[in-house]
């Protein structure tokens, strides 16, 4: 039996159900497959027509080549176009951030690189926080210009006028197509006020011309923060890290509006950047777990993050839990956050020669990249994630030669504090006394 839905969503008993409950079931149909209680894998390149008919008229819609009737479907016709796995995994997936529409990608960067091609065009600026990931930095300063998009990067801790007046003073304010935003920051933990990115591509905004505002919301989505509620137009991920949360796939995801996500599926079919059908089993998988799993992170990052600020060898800690020194941090974590997740930076005395005797002496902890896996992972971002942005710019987004990146997994927290305790005594700083 299936439940009931208005535009909200799916209800129950007059209540509506909330997305932890409907990672379990929702859009598949036992009897689509022997009564199987999960979605199997659809591990097909194609899919049979039960006329030519119906063949043209998938098609027609597919290709947009007329609009669809009220009670019409888009039937499955290719998996580069639609699969099961991916539909059922997309309509689970938009609840998280109520979106109207989600797509599935075959990896971060591809859910970012194919949004950003669908609408972005020749002449068309993108505005864009600093400090992002290194790759995503790396595709908006370096490749885009090669289609002539032209970007401008503001620091994440700028305020809503320092930024106005950069665009301004760039002489393209008029060309503004998007405003980007990472947010917290990769790898600082800087927030960007979401609201104030909004009423500024509003003001750019004409009867011709949408400002479309773009979110990153990798490090506290989908549970700890929704971009949409706070007007962003597309929210985007790195599915590989909390939503899959295993470290056993790479994907990506966006969602957003019908109206935008027919531009980005679009994209999406033309440049096959979509993820496979085994990859939207595992992200299927990997839901039904998702709340919990970033609630537990969370809690042992708190505990984490208390014993970092007390050790005499930190010279600083970036943890959203510790924002009360900056009234203005902390007002946006108020009002865009529900926790402080699981990400945790801090600068170590010394600087790299410090931060690779830590890192190389850690044993429980894995010296990886990548981040929301069960298990705990630390990195170096100056010489890793971000060692594609030149040390001056690495200087002023304050991704310094000290820094040590760590993603606090499900372990005990009293063990992965063993551990960072253990590989700081063999750190060699010169501490007062």
């Amino acid at each position: 039996m299936q439940l009931e839905e208005d535009h909200l969503g799916p209800h129950l008993n007059g209540k509506h159900v909330r997305p932890e409950s409907l990672m379990m079931s929702y859009g598949y149909n036992p009897e689509w497959s022997e009564m199987a209680v999960k979605a199997p894998i659809y591990q097909t390149s194609t899919f049979v027509f039960k006329s030519a008919e119906e063949g043209k008229a998938f098609f027609e819609l597919a290709y947009g080549l007329r609009e669809k009737n009220a009670e019409e479907q888009l039937g499955l016709i290719y998996s580069r176009l639609n699969n099961p796995d991916l539909e059922i995994l997309e309509n689970r997936l938009r609840f998280w951030d109520a979106a109207e529409e989600a797509a599935v990608f075959a990896s971060g960067m591809a859910a970012i690189s194919t949004t950003l091609l669908a609408l972005l065009k020749p002449g068309d600026v993108i505005l864009h926080s600093e400090p992002i990931y290194g790759g995503s930095d790396y595709y908006i300063k370096n490749i885009l210009p090669k289609f002539g998009i032209q970007s401008i990067g503001f620091n994440a801790c700028a305020t809503p006028e320092q930024i106005a007046q950069q665009l301004e003073e760039s002489g393209v304010a008029d060309k503004l197509a998007m405003v980007y935003v990472e947010t917290p920051a990769n790898p600082t933990n800087h927030l960007v006020d979401i609201e104030e990115c909004v009423a500024l591509a509003r003001k750019h905004s004409t009867a011709d011309k949408k400002v479309v505002v773009a979110v990153d919301n990798t490090f506290l989505g989908p549970v700890f923060s929704h971009p949409l509620k706070h007007g962003a137009d597309l929210v985007l991920y790195s599915a590989t890290k909390y939503i899959g949360g295993h470290s056993d796939l790479i994907a990506g995801a966006c969602a957003g509006s019908s109206e935008l996500m027919k531009q980005v599926k679009g994209m999406r079919t033309f440049a096959g950047s979509m993820a496979s059908p085994w990859t939207g089993w595992m992200l299927m998988r990997s839901l039904e777990t998702l709340k919990i799993r970033m609630e537990a992170q969370a809690r042992g990052a708190e505990t984490v993050a208390n014993y970092l600020k007390q050790h005499p060898k930190v010279e600083k800690i970036y943890y959203l839990g510790d924002l009360q020194d900056n009234p203005r941090q902390q007002a946006i974590y108020q009002k865009q956050c529900t926790a402080a997740g699981s990400m945790i930076s801090f600068d170590l005395k010394g600087g790299e020669k410090e931060a690779f005797k830590f890192l190389n002496s850690l044993r429980l902890i894995k010296l990886a990249v990548s981040l929301g896996g069960t298990e705990s992972l630390a990195e170096h971002p100056a010489s890793m994630t971000h060692s594609d942005i030149s040390p001056a710019d690495r200087a002023k987004m304050g991704i310094g030669e000290g820094m040590v990146r760590i993603s606090v997994g499900v372990e005990h927290p009293d063990d992965i504090i063993s551990d960072i305790e253990q590989a700081l005594a063999k750190v060699a700083v010169a501490v007062e006394a």
